[in-house]
């Protein structure tokens, strides 16, 4: 049986398991449904309704992506004049423009089947995040790279948490229908959007998952401090829609032979040795 087979059977378990906290009168948000997840309703962060917001798009270049009968599909690039960008981060950012604005490709990391990190998560495209939930933890999955992302429901970081990809994220709920997620101890190899925003090992992140009132989407209110890439905390705002198209499916992003018509691209992730 496949990982993705166990659990899809495991669900079951799972919100038998939460149907039974919520009638002792523990009120626990169902993020975790049988049958399908949450779709992203965008590959940029919304800006919040007021004070500092993300990266976004270049003004007058509107962004075109795989429709065709929008026009052409272009590569995104970042608006520099956001007052959120330290000098350096502004020009790591202008890079890349200067690279797309030439001909070059401004594939995602995901394209190259890398782990993207918080809060970059909240933007995988396509394909729905699933959700798996315990009494003492919570599990997002995005299986098209089969990415994991474990919240532990705890009210306490580690003392000296090691850097990974996806840090490490501590949970609890508020009000039966939100999950505070607090994350820290990321690495610095990934991005904080689509545009390539870099960060450091300083990255603090919180994200609010709400479940919106007819539980028909979700909506993610996200808090972003770096002192090392940026001028002021900020914030952020992702939607989601609930989808049911089924269990999760098995896929393995890095076996799949795309070339992507031979742009210049981050090399996929190998090992020369198994893991195990």
């Amino acid at each position: 049986m496949s990982k993705f087979a166990s659990a899809s059977l495991a669900f079951g378990i799972i919100l038998a398991s939460a149907s039974a906290a919520a009638d002792t009168g523990n009120a626990v948000p169902q993020f975790a449904f049988t049958n399908g997840g949450w779709q992203a309703a965008g590959v940029v962060f919304l800006p919040p309704a007021s004070g500092p917001g993300p990266v976004q798009d270049m003004p007058g270049r509107p962004r075109i992506g795989n429709n065709l009968e929008l026009g052409q599909p272009i590569f995104a690039m970042a608006d520099l004049n956001n007052p959120i960008l330290q000098p350096w981060a502004r020009d790591a950012l202008k890079k890349v423009n200067d690279h797309i604005a030439v001909g070059g490709g401004g594939f995602t990391m995901q394209a190259s089947c890398k782990l993207v990190g918080v809060p970059a998560f909240l933007l995988h495209p396509a394909q729905p995040i699933y959700f798996i939930q315990t009494p003492k933890e919570v599990v997002m999955t995005w299986p098209p790279n089969s990415e994991f992302r474990h919240v532990y429901l705890t009210d306490k970081h580690s003392a000296n948490p090691k850097p990974s990809w996806f840090g490490e994220s501590i949970g609890h709920y508020e009000n039966g229908d939100t999950l505070v997620v607090d994350t820290v101890g990321l690495n610095d190899k990934t991005y904080i959007d689509n545009f390539r925003t870099p960060h450091t090992t300083q990255l603090h992140v919180v994200e609010r998952f709400r479940i919106n009132p007819d539980a028909k989407g979700l909506t993610v209110d996200v808090t972003v401090e770096d002192p090392g890439a940026f001028t002021t905390p900020w914030h952020a705002v992702q939607r989601y829609r609930r989808v049911e198209q089924g269990p999760m499916n098995e896929s393995f992003c890095a076996d799949s032979p795309n070339n992507y018509l031979h742009y210049d691209m981050d090399p996929i992730p190998h090992a020369d040795n198994f893991d195990f």
